[in-house]
């Protein structure tokens, strides 16, 4: 697969990947979240096809890149209503 192809398909799973650590460490900090989309991250990184064919020559950059998406995606689910609640209020009914 060409590394195009292969890194579409990874930004793809960045959002439910965002969201399966937000279930997991939900009581934890927003760095400490981070660290471990980032962590989870790098290691199937470390198995993609991409990385064992050397067409990522700068891994330091390529993970900084991935850690930018994390940083957006996370800014787009807070700013959606993925994470707000609903406000719902019971209108009294008039007499």
């Amino acid at each position: 697969m060409d590394f195009l192809a292969q890194l579409l398909r990874g930004i793809a799973f960045v959002p439910a990947l965002v969201n399966g650590i937000e279930g997991l460490f939900g009581n934890k900090t927003g760095a400490q979240k981070k660290d471990a989309a980032m962590s989870f991250l790098q290691n199937a990184l470390a198995t993609v096809d991409a990385v064992a064919a050397r067409e990522i020559v700068d891994p330091e950059k390529f993970r900084s890149g991935i850690s930018m998406i994390i940083d957006g995606t996370v800014l787009c689910l807070n700013a959606s209503t993925w994470c707000k609640q609903v406000a719902t209020t019971t209108a009294q009914p008039l007499a």
